[in-house]
């Protein structure tokens, strides 16, 4: 799509804020050098940076001669940001001030049983009025709610395309959302939304390329590419989980067989376990999350069904990984969710020994493979930053944003 001046004038607006929370204070011709753009530019974004109260003057510099330069911070107070994690077994909610610190946090389990999507709506609106009343932050301050749910989105419809673990197509997830949420609503997914909280403020700053592995009960991959995310004409770019590791392999929920997330994603891993250590206790049926916690210890304690159970894991998550070695040249994969938090470094050092025999040297060489350095749940941060981006669009061009009169907060 064809961006207009407006767009680019938004983009810019973002980008400069990015940049002031990730190193405030900051001055505007230390913003120019950053950005690229002109000193001229920079001050007429503060400015409305300022007038928008987002950021605030702090003083000047010291200075060994001239003229002192201006600082500018973030304004932490002078908004809240609130970031959703729908995933398959929970709905995680943060709400943020404007320098991204969480200031309340709420979850709701999501059982098997509650694939409906207005089952997943009630879990989301409960969660938002939570984090609202923990944090006592009036509706005014609310400048957007950022929504990450699985599958494939469409942005600019607030529809839920296609979430292959929930046979949800074409779900108008927004307008359901609106009929108990009045803070403007914007949807992506967690691989931007992973993605985007790793450029903001976490091992993808101040990188050109990075590669994001979100491993959890879906598995997929954030693409930041020249600096900047990577979405594909169709907002769908990074479905590396759905991508063949293994001809006539696994069935997976997509339809497909032999993808990566049948043996990567929890549910694989959790096949997996069944295979190789029948009656351990190690499985919880049922619950993906206890299964994995009890992985985590098992590997921190050598137990060899978890130690077997990871390696045959890593087998194929290492080679999908050098497949985006090989791909994207990037200067770093990070490995992030649930799934990568649970099973921790043991996870990492199987990966690192394990990419090195499928990538190419020479990309592999300059490719660093982390975990998510992020405290907090990456995909709220990164949620939380798609209802900022929204709330820097000018009044009434908003396209991406529902809101309507509430029947629940």
């Amino acid at each position: 799509m064809k961006r207009t001046s407006r767009d680019i004038r938004t983009a810019n607006r973002y980008e400069v804020l990015r940049r002031i929370i990730a190193r405030s204070p900051t001055s505007r011709q230390e913003l120019a050098a950053a950005t690229g753009l002109s000193l001229a530019t920079v001050a007429t974004l503060v400015g409305e940076l300022l007038d928008l109260r987002m950021i605030t003057e702090v003083g000047f510099e010291d200075s060994a001669g001239g003229r002192p330069r201006g600082l500018v911070a973030v304004h932490a107070s002078g908004g809240a940001l609130i970031g959703v994690d729908i995933a398959e077994t929970y709905v995680r909610v943060e709400l943020f001030d404007l320098a991204l610190n969480v200031l309340a946090r709420a979850d709701e389990d999501v059982s098997p049983g509650e694939s409906l999507p207005e089952q997943v709506v009630g879990h989301v609106a409960a969660a938002v009025g939570a984090v609202v009343a923990r944090a006592g932050v009036g509706g005014a301050r609310v400048l957007g709610v950022g929504v990450s749910v699985p599958g494939q989105v469409d942005r600019s419809t607030g529809l839920a395309a296609y979430a292959p673990n929930w046979d949800w197509h074409d779900v108008p997830l927004l307008d359901l959302l609106t009929e108990h949420i009045t803070h403007p609503l914007y949807l992506d997914n967690p691989l931007r939304a992973s993605a985007v909280a790793e450029l903001w403020c976490g091992a993808a700053r101040g990188r050109g390329d990075a590669v994001v592995v979100n491993l959890g009960t879906g598995v997929g991959a954030g693409l930041v590419l020249g600096g900047g995310l990577h979405r594909g004409v169709s907002n769908s770019a990074g479905e590396w989980g759905h991508t063949t590791i293994v001809l006539d392999g696994r069935p997976c929920r997509c339809g497909g067989r032999g993808c990566v997330e049948a043996y990567v994603g929890a549910s694989g891993i959790m096949r997996t376990l069944r295979e190789l250590g029948a009656g351990s206790g190690l499985l919880h049926p049922g619950d993906q999350t206890a299964t994995l916690a009890a992985l985590g210890r098992g590997l921190r304690e050598r137990d060899p069904v978890a130690l077997a159970v990871v390696r045959e894991t890593v087998r194929y998550l290492a080679a999908g990984i050098a497949n985006l070695v090989n791909l994207f040249d990037p200067e770093v994969v990070v490995l992030s969710s649930w799934v990568a938090a649970a099973l921790g470094e043991p996870l990492l050092h199987e990966v690192r020994e394990a990419v090195a025999r499928h990538a190419l040297h020479r990309p592999l060489a300059a490719t660093e493979i982390v975990l998510s350095p992020i405290p907090t749940d990456p995909v709220c941060l990164g949620a939380a930053t798609f209802a900022l981006e929204g709330a820097l669009r000018p009044v009434g061009r908003r396209t991406l944003q529902r809101a309507a009169p509430a029947r629940r907060l």
